[in-house]
């Protein structure tokens, strides 16, 4: 029987949602007939040794290049022509479009029969620069599907393409394990060992970086310790903006309100979801709409464990709210609308109660991992 080649450079022990994403997916397809091309996650024995005993762990062949960024060099090409004929691939899936979509040709050259290549934010971007637009308009010529997240991206995107080639776009969102984010995921465990079992909690669980809006927590804090004096913000997970957050926190004098994580073992990030009253991601997109969000998928995880959502209005992000029922979408940047949303549900439980059974009856209905991979199977 045919198996299916992925390629990416987007694979765990790399971290970040689109690898998590690209692995979720992979655990539900067939392991017999998957083979995974992708790139070394960091150079040093550290990065060797982490990857390789992930490697170790999959159910599926996984065949890491040296580089830790595959490009599509004529070298990686005939690399991935060669894996799929030793393996007998019939089709192929590029985790991220662009720019590795771009070896499509030659790999229906020899012999795959159907190409299938996912979109993510940065898509979105190339969308708007003339060479890079031009790049992901023959990527779209040499696939016969292209996915996107949700409407924001698509309509990008489809600008950039032939007519034929948006025609075959399909939406192929990240999904959701349901079962692992769920409102009894461990989340009073978390507030006890934080000290925080009787205090209002507003939680972002996200990488630190400006775009994801942290900084707009940070500044909406004053307002809202003037209505919910007790409150206090959960910043989870690690990135390059935490010492700026830190300082920010510090000169705004809400550094005794703001409790700042670290990085937290994905096993653990359901019980750090559970331990908010609300959680706020108030997310702005960047750089003129290079820097934009692609969905935000940690909205549909705190819907599942039952919390309201505060989210900004960048990008795709808005496509993960129902605004109104499971939420609210705030213009990204600004900490008033962000404070005065918050503060409402802070102030509301029955509020809180309704948007979060909402939001989780949504993500049993539409954002399961077994229907999307359902979607994919057929796409293949």
């Amino acid at each position: 029987m045919d198996k299916t080649l992925i390629v990416t450079n987007d694979f765990p022990p790399r971290p970040g949602g689109i690898q998590a994403f690209l692995h979720n997916m992979a655990l539900r397809l067939d392991p017999d007939r998957l083979v995974v091309y992708a790139s070394t996650w960091k150079r040093g024995a550290e990065g060797v040794r982490a990857t390789a005993e992930f490697d170790a762990e999959q159910p599926f062949t996984v065949v890491r290049d040296r580089t830790t960024m595959l490009l599509p060099t004529p070298g990686v090409t005939r690399r991935a022509v060669r894996l799929l004929r030793e393996h007998g691939c019939g089709s192929v899936w590029f985790g991220a479009a662009a720019p590795l979509g771009l070896m499509a040709p030659a790999l229906r050259r020899a012999g795959a029969r159907r190409i299938v290549a996912t979109t993510h934010g940065h898509e979105a971007g190339w969308a708007q620069l003339p060479a890079s637009r031009q790049a992901l308009r023959r990527i779209g010529e040499g696939t016969d599907a292209l996915t996107y997240l949700g409407e924001y991206t698509r309509s990008r995107i489809a600008a950039a393409l032939t007519p034929a080639a948006a025609d075959r776009m399909v939406q192929l969102p990240p999904g959701v394990d349901e079962k692992t984010f769920h409102p009894a995921s461990g989340g009073d465990l978390v507030r006890a060992r934080l000290g925080l079992t009787d205090r209002p909690v507003v939680v972002c669980v996200s990488r630190l970086v400006p775009r994801k809006g942290q900084d707009t927590l940070i500044l909406a804090m004053p307002a809202i310790l003037a209505r919910e004096p007790e409150t206090v913000l959960l910043i989870v997970g690690g990135g390059p903006y935490a010492g700026r957050l830190r300082k920010l926190a510090a000169e705004t004098g809400v550094q005794d309100a703001v409790r700042f994580t670290g990085p937290v073992p994905w096993e653990e990030l359901p019980a750090h979801y559970g331990a908010g009253d609300v959680f706020a991601m108030p997310c702005r997109t960047r750089r003129g709409g290079l820097d934009v969000e692609g969905l935000g998928i940690v909205y549909l995880e705190a819907s599942a464990t039952g919390l309201p959502v505060v989210a900004g209005d960048s990008g795709g992000a808005p496509d993960a709210v129902l605004d109104g029922e499971t939420g609210w979408v705030v213009r990204g940047g600004s900490a008033e609308e962000t404070a005065d949303r918050i503060t409402t549900l802070l102030g509301d439980p029955a509020l809180r109660r309704r948007m979060g059974e909402r939001g989780r009856d949504w993500v049993e209905e539409k954002w399961r991992w077994d229907l999307l991979a359902d979607r994919l199977r057929t796409l293949l």
